[in-house]
């Protein structure tokens, strides 16, 4: 399984790809939990030791490193699009039992120079992923710009999460549309936070191009730090298991 989870921000693409990371996990099959967003979340939302989490630094942060393994070239106009990026990954991930975390963060262009040979590393790095014989779930950037930047395309799944909000939605439709932009072929999405057969209703409607994978309940007490931790963890941890059923 080698899924990228996306969607608009705040609306609950951590916590969905935190769920599946654990359901495969809790099996002991291996899995590699991507987080590829600037919030840097995934690994609470896992229920992994805070003070070890505190502790990784987001790959995309090391920006000597990057432009190191790279190449850049003196005058910075010239660097490799495949770096040698292999042990990068067991050098910079956090392990617990069969549930392995990797920190990338993402680039963020401001101010002077380009971004690039830096993303071309990051890059490396998710085309090297895809060929472990584990499971990646990658939480992406919240918005458009990782698939502006087709650092998805490396993953066989684009999982895309909303709720049935005309903003979520309105995000979905352009991903969808970038999405097809670089030929990603299979995407499916998750109904989140949804109250009645109206909001489901809504979301099929307005994705009925796209497969749907399920519809989950809305929930007021969930955890930050355990998306499993309580009663309504407990219920969705079921919800998540079925999603991890129909993504198999």
């Amino acid at each position: 399984m080698k899924i990228a989870v996306a969607g608009k921000g705040g609306i609950g693409k951590t916590t969905t790809a935190a769920g599946i990371c654990r359901v495969l996990a809790d099996r002991g099959e291996e899995v590699l939990a991507v987080d590829a967003d600037s919030n840097n979340c995934l690994g609470y939302a896992l229920g992994m030791d805070s003070r070890l989490v505190e502790a990784v630094q987001p790959v995309s942060e090391m920006t000597e490193l990057l432009r190191e393994r790279a190449g850049v070239s003196a005058s910075g106009a010239v660097y490799s699009l495949t770096p040698e990026v292999a042990d990068l990954i067991d050098e910079y991930s956090l392990r617990e039992k069969s549930l392995r975390l990797m920190v990338m963060g993402s680039i963020v262009q401001g101010g002077a120079g380009c971004a690039c040979p830096e993303n071309a590393t990051l890059k490396a790095i998710l085309r090297e992923l895809v060929d472990l014989p584990v499971h990646i779930i990658v939480d992406m950037e919240a918005g458009l710009e990782h698939l502006g930047r087709g650092t998805a395309m490396a993953l066989d799944t684009l999982l895309i999460v909303t709720d049935a909000t005309a903003p979520a939605l309105r995000t979905v439709r352009r991903m969808i549309g970038l999405a097809h932009d670089i030929h990603f072929e299979d995407l499916r999405y998750v109904g989140n936070r949804v109250r009645s057969e109206e909001d489901a209703e809504r979301i099929r409607a307005e994705l009925h191009d796209i497969r749907e994978v399920r519809m989950i309940s809305e929930y007021q007490d969930l955890a930050q730090d355990d998306v499993f931790a309580g009663e309504d963890g407990a219920c969705l941890r079921e919800e998540i298991e079925e999603i991890v059923e129909v993504l198999e």
